[in-house]
């Protein structure tokens, strides 16, 4: 899955005439060292990704990795050496950086989310608000930041959602052709924004809730109704400062799109040896 993702991301950078600023500056057979190295804090993701882009390009690289995915990192880690083809090593520099510092900012976007929800065991859940052809590695980095995995896509899960509820008429009938039409290995989940239809929803036997845009007080009797019958997750526009009054009201999981669609990439640079 991850060598289509580099390819084609090699190819739309290379185009029809390949690198020309280092075809015209380089020499074919000179070799040159560098070093990814971390400009700010944060949690590394990404790397087979990276190590593909340069391999691709010189199938003789050598790639020292210091550092592992999932390692906090500081200003100034050294995260992996290089050496090999300078050309090549240079064309692979933008793709490679774009997937590491991307999915590291998803991680890290993560983490903030997990690490402020760790005290109260409520884990942080992505979503399907991912940048089309790359939720394979969104997701992978929000495990690697430390969050879960909500479903992967719209055929391993059932999640009623308010437009699906307002086409069947209700609640209740949404849930019942959805019985009738998955197997029985698949989950249902039912959005809801109310305590009215959380109540439908539980007499229904569904298997998770998603609490939608309910303040704290409100979810914390949202979780008593519950009473462990189904997964609790909340969800809307969470941030790791809102977070914690969340996590206190007893919900399994917090769903937040930020972390993949809207994260911020990581800084990392490729720095060349003299």
């Amino acid at each position: 899955m991850l060598e289509p993702l580099v390819r084609a991301a090699l190819l739309e950078d290379l185009g029809r005439a390949g690198d020309l600023t280092s075809d015209a500056i380089i020499p074919a057979d000179a070799s040159a060292r560098t070093r990814l190295v971390a400009r700010q804090h944060g949690v590394l993701a990404g790397l087979d990704l990276a190590r593909l882009a340069f391999r691709t390009m010189d199938p003789d690289v050598k790639l020292n990795i210091r550092l592992e995915d999932g390692v906090r990192l500081a200003p100034g880690d050294e995260i992996a050496s290089i050496e090999g083809n300078a050309r090549a090593m240079l064309s692979a520099e933008r793709v490679a950086l774009n997937f590491l510092c991307h999915l590291s900012g998803v991680a890290s976007a993560t983490a903030t989310i997990a690490d402020a929800i760790r005290p109260f065991g409520t884990r942080v859940s992505c979503t399907r608000k991912t940048a089309p052809g790359l939720r394979a590695v969104q997701k992978y980095a929000v495990r690697v930041g430390g969050g879960s995995n909500h479903r992967y896509g719209l055929d391993d899960a059932v999640l009623i959602k308010d437009n699906h509820i307002a086409v069947a008429g209700s609640v209740t009938e949404a849930v019942k052709r959805a019985r009738a039409f998955i197997g029985h290995m698949v989950r249902i989940q039912v959005e809801v924004d109310t305590l009215a239809q959380l109540e439908e929803a539980m007499q229904t036997g569904v298997e998770a809730v998603l609490l939608d845009n309910m303040a704290p007080d409100m979810l914390r009797v949202a979780v008593s109704m519950v009473d462990g019958r189904a997964i609790t997750e909340a969800s809307g526009r969470i941030t790791a400062e809102t977070a914690p009054a969340i996590a206190q009201t007893g919900v399994n999981l917090i769903a937040v799109g930020w972390i993949t669609h809207s994260a911020s990439v990581l800084d990392i640079g490729l720095d060349a040896e003299p």
